[in-house]
């Protein structure tokens, strides 16, 4: 499952940063997770980044973008293999 930034955001761009896919921009008042980039760290660390660095706890699992550990490797490799190419 990909992860969002709620409006409890206050963005302080730690966030940033850690973000090994570069999936976390800054937007007008907070900061946003493009879906199709996050892959909650599977494949870089054994926890998301970004939730560990979020001193407000902003991050939460996306309700709108569900994706098991399987799913969320195969995303990696695909943006493992577009980085290489």
């Amino acid at each position: 499952m990909a992860l969002l930034i709620n409006d409890l955001c206050i963005a302080c761009d730690l966030c940033l940063a850690p973000c090994p896919n570069k999936a976390i921009t800054s937007g007008e008042d907070i900061f946003y997770i493009n879906p199709s980039l996050c892959t909650e760290c599977v494949g870089h660390h054994a926890v998301s980044q970004c939730v560990k660095v979020c001193p407000v706890r902003a991050i939460v699992p996306d309700p709108e973008h569900r994706e098991s550990k399987g799913e969320l490797q195969a995303k990696y490799e695909h943006l493992k293999a577009q980085k290489a190419a």
